[in-house]
């Protein structure tokens, strides 16, 4: 009982018409650059979901008899082939299809690892406070000093470059920046009238966090989801461009741009294809996540 008369939630939160109409109305005053990056994201997940069933070939298979044909209006444009042919053949779109979707799978793999470890420990610092704060802080602190790329580059020269590997590492990147917006509204909720008659009233630390605390968060934690997914996708394709990502014959978006670099003076849509998607990949969650913090911080909201 006391835990429900000191919920600030329990009347706001919307039904299924408030949720559809609050959808409308963001439509509605967003400007055509946002319009025009939420129809881009939607285009590229559909794509990268879709891919098994639109890609024309085997991302793969190669045909050393087509290799290094360009896109179609070209001279030399194979037939079946738009985007042209790679140095073995392979199909270019094909390759940005499989690519595009295998860069997202683990853009939003590491994002929901980096969420969950950061937001879990600076849930605890904000609560716990004393020692337990001192730690945290510090291994965040120790994160920002240290260029990421390289922590990365010598977890996966010692490690290897597999899929789970790389899942780790993208995972690892950005955690510091959940934990430190988690710890700063945690302390800020600490001090509110709600959750001080909750600890009155005896509830435990637990309860307290998942029915009072969390609640209150989630805005912050969305926005920071969808700019770090965009920051992910980045490292990723730096990580991949240097060699040190997912191996071949394995397409991601920034091996194609890494292993299309050699090919640039005689085949440059071996590059620009991929990198015109990761252009627009993060162009567009970019875009969106200034979007949604715009619209979960009232002050900017109210101007």
């Amino acid at each position: 009982m006391a835990d429900a008369a000191f919920d600030p939630l329990a009347s706001a939160r919307p039904g299924a018409s408030g949720r559809v109409a609050g959808a409308r109305a963001m439509w509605r005053e967003a400007n055509a650059i946002q319009k025009a990056a939420f129809v881009v994201a939607v285009l590229l997940l559909a794509a990268a979901a879709l891919a098994p069933l639109i890609a024309p070939h085997d991302p793969v298979a190669q045909t050393l008899i087509a290799r290094l044909r360009p896109p179609v209006g070209f001279e030399r444009f194979k037939e079946g082939h738009l985007l042209g042919t790679d140095e073995l053949g392979r199909d270019v779109l094909s390759r940005v299809l499989w690519g595009l979707r295998l860069t997202l799978a683990l853009a939003f793999a590491g994002a929901i690892i980096g969420l969950l470890l950061g937001g879990v420990l600076g849930l605890l610092s904000g609560m716990a406070g004393g020692v337990t704060d001192d730690l945290v802080m510090g291994a965040v602190d120790a994160q920002i000093a240290i260029p990421f790329t390289l922590v990365a580059l010598l977890i996966l020269a010692v490690f290897g470059s597999s899929l789970q590997v790389m899942v780790i590492v993208l995972g690892l990147y950005g955690w510091e920046q959940y934990a430190r917006i988690v710890r700063g509204e945690v302390r800020k909720l600490m001090r509110m009238p709600f959750v001080e008659a909750a600890v009155a009233a005896g509830a435990s630390r637990p309860r307290i966090a998942f029915r009072h605390l969390l609640p209150n968060i989630v805005s912050p934690l969305v926005v920071q989801f969808t700019l770090s997914l965009s920051n992910i996708v980045l490292q990723e394709s730096t990580l991949s461009f240097l060699g040190m990502g997912v191996q071949p014959p394995t397409a991601t978006l920034g091996s194609m741009v890494g292993i299309g670099r050699d090919y640039m003076p005689t085949a440059p849509w071996i590059v620009i294809f991929p990198a015109l998607a990761i252009l627009l990949l993060t162009f567009a969650v970019q875009i969106l996540g200034d979007w949604l913090r715009d619209r979960a911080d009232v002050r900017l909201r109210s101007r």
